[in-house]
């Protein structure tokens, strides 16, 4: 624990961080010209450079992303400071603030002994909050479809909205499957209507989020696992193969097969 610092130490670097991005905005080129147009995408990369590390459970990695977040946090600052439209200090404050009326069961006399609770209350805060007409209004429409039907769901839940047992869930994806097979039956040699496929599997996959998130399994990591675990085993197929003086586009199936029954075992 020796490379953990004290809240003064916290403030002073902070300070610093604050000082040298004075600094770059007065004097270099590159930080000059940013604006926060030209840092979204940047951003959003470092996102995700962040959500790679976590995964791959690298804390020196996770070190590194985050600061690169704050980087681009305190950068927005700066340039809403040159904006006159707020500054570390005001956003720090607004969300200081923010915390505070949305935990009631802390700060206020509410009460809330359990997470699900918590949540609940937040969500309604937030509505309130927003003025939004929906509770689904704080969903933001860019957000990758698998995690906008998860925050749809788990906004649903807020208000009381959701199944009661884990077996109804496992019951509705059962149900959506069995719709689906009958209508696009794989052994059918019948032309599919691609638009109704779409909307019914659709259907099936929100409902396999739902049961995913009813038993607290995130499906984008949960997903993002499997994609990381693919990309590996075919890796492994595509070394395997060329080390055997091999080309993958000349190999047959069983004996591709062959390197990827090696990978999963390794």
């Amino acid at each position: 624990m020796s490379n953990l610092s004290t809240r003064a130490e916290q403030l002073a670097a902070f300070d610093r961080l604050l000082t040298i991005m004075d600094e770059l905005r007065a004097q270099c080129p590159w930080d000059q010209k940013q604006t926060t147009e030209s840092l979204r995408h940047l951003t959003i990369e470092e996102t995700f450079e962040l959500s790679d590390a976590i995964l791959e459970g690298n804390p020196d990695e996770v070190k590194k992303e985050l600061g690169d977040i704050l980087l681009h946090i305190v950068f927005y600052a700066k340039i809403g400071s040159e904006e006159g439209n707020f500054d570390i200090a005001t956003l720090t404050n607004s969300l200081c603030e923010k915390l505070i009326r949305r935990h009631p069961h802390i700060y206020g006399d509410t009460q809330a002994n359990d997470a699900e609770t918590v949540s609940q209350n937040w969500e309604k805060i937030k509505l309130k909050e927003k003025g939004n007409k929906s509770v689904l209004g704080g969903v933001p429409k860019s957000l990758p479809a698998l995690i906008k039907a998860m925050r749809i769901q788990e906004k649903a839940r807020g208000v009381g909205f959701d199944w009661e047992e884990k077996h109804q869930v496992w019951e509705k994806v059962e149900e959506e499957m069995q719709e689906f097979k009958e209508e696009f039956n794989a052994s059918d040699a019948r032309e599919i209507d691609q638009e109704k496929a779409t909307a019914e599997f659709g259907d099936l996959l929100f409902s396999l989020i739902n049961y995913a998130r009813f038993i607290d399994i995130n499906p984008e990591e949960a997903l993002e696992r499997t994609n990381l675990k693919f990309i590996k085993r075919f890796q492994y197929l595509e070394s395997a193969a060329q080390k055997s003086g091999k080309n993958l586009a000349d190999m047959t199936l069983a004996e591709m097969d062959v390197f990827w029954n090696e990978a999963k075992k390794l």
